[in-house]
């Protein structure tokens, strides 16, 4: 009997012991690092998030419980004992971690939907041998991934691209440069009297003017206008004027055309409007869609007509713009009217999700290329 207690005591003992020294010890040397495989991904593009923890004491670790939330459009490819999906995505794996061991965990995701997504800390979740207490930690660590747009393509959409291409490429030497000339000609009716030559004039007898070189377009606008104040959403038009913007930018700039970008979504970390001013090259596409991606639709739209006005009409000589736009509100139109009528082209894409195009003012009617969705393009 008194070696039966004996034996019980001890065993008791050695349960405080461990217990007092799981919770002094459990988190030393420990830790805890989640990472994105990639900076950026396209809509509907496959990714990993890696786990990775390192336990760099003797001290096993028989349960750990590493726990995490991100956005549910980043779909995880395994559906784990413990994750659950709401407005969040809840991660809560376990792990069985040994004296001086290294575990590192790929979770495969899909980019579900256009975002800028971020995980902000963990919380850790251990027990000691017997499991009979938790210990808990809330870590800081921070990883973060962009969703961009995938560039909307369709049929439809190469269509319209090779009918603007035309136009692109007849202006691309249309805007006389007043600082170059390829020759001297003669005066005709509608020349300016400024351009006339008259050391020319004097040599010869007859009016004489300076032929002016042309100089190649400047560059090309992109406005977007995401406003959707209707009574029944257009979200996935909405969505896809955004991707019709990514397509838009990539088609210019492979053309080495310098491509603008404005519009009237807010973004979700600085709440300013987006504008990305005119350059060419590969690095401006991923401004162009970092700055997508972080667009918070979720947030009332800025004004269009009070944001851009100025910009639009003031930066008009010498650029094609290009507004997108899954709605005709009366300031929008009234702001197209006032740009064609000061003899401004543009071209309106406008994605709509029915077969039925809406009935537009006849001098704004032209201008536009309506964009049929094809559910099969959109990835979300």
């Amino acid at each position: 009997m008194i070696k039966l207690f004996g034996i019980g005591l001890l065993f008791f003992l050695l349960f405080l012991l461990q217990k007092i020294i799981y919770q002094k010890l459990w988190n030393q040397n420990l830790t805890v690092d989640i990472s994105f495989a990639k900076e950026h991904i396209f809509e509907g593009e496959e990714s990993s998030l890696k786990e990775i923890i390192q336990n760099r004491k003797k001290l096993p670790l028989p349960i750990l419980k590493v726990k995490f939330q991100t956005d549910r459009h980043l779909v995880f490819g395994d559906s784990v004992e413990g994750a659950r999906t709401t407005d969040q995505f809840y991660r809560n794996d376990m792990f069985r971690v040994g004296g001086g061991e290294k575990i590192t965990r790929t979770l495969k995701f899909t980019g579900g939907r256009r975002g800028f997504y971020e995980i902000n800390g963990a919380s850790l979740v251990a027990s000691d041998i017997f499991l009979t207490s938790q210990m808990v930690e809330d870590l800081s660590l921070h990883a973060e991934v962009y969703v961009y747009p995938r560039p909307y393509d369709s049929q439809e959409m190469r269509r319209s691209l090779t009918q603007l291409n035309g136009e692109v490429l007849s202006r691309r030497h249309l805007l006389e440069d007043p600082f170059e000339y390829r020759g001297i000609r003669e005066y005709q009716p509608f020349d300016d009297m400024r351009s006339i030559n008259w050391k020319a004039t004097a040599k010869t007898g007859e009016l004489k003017v300076n032929q002016k070189n042309y100089t190649s377009l400047k560059s090309i606008r992109i406005f977007f206008n995401v406003e959707d104040n209707g009574i029944m959403k257009k979200e996935d038009c909405v969505e896809a004027s955004l991707q019709l913007t990514a397509g838009l930018g990539a088609f210019f700039l492979r053309q080495g055309i310098q491509t603008a970008c404005y519009g009237n979504g807010v973004d979700i970390r600085t709440h300013e409007p987006l504008a990305i001013a005119a350059k060419a090259g590969d690095g401006q596409f991923d401004t162009i869609c970092r700055g997508l991606a972080r667009l918070d639709l979720d947030q009332p739209t800025v004004d269009f007509t009070g944001c851009f006005e100025e910009r639009l009409f003031s930066e008009a000589k010498g650029t094609i713009t290009c507004f997108v736009a899954p709605n005709h509100y009366d300031d929008f139109l009234e702001l197209l009217e006032k740009y064609a009528d000061e003899g401004n082209e543009f071209y309106w894409f406008y994605p709509v999700s029915g077969k039925e195009e809406p009935v537009l003012p006849e001098k704004i009617q032209k201008q536009v290329r309506f964009i049929h969705l094809d559910r099969s393009d959109m990835v979300w």
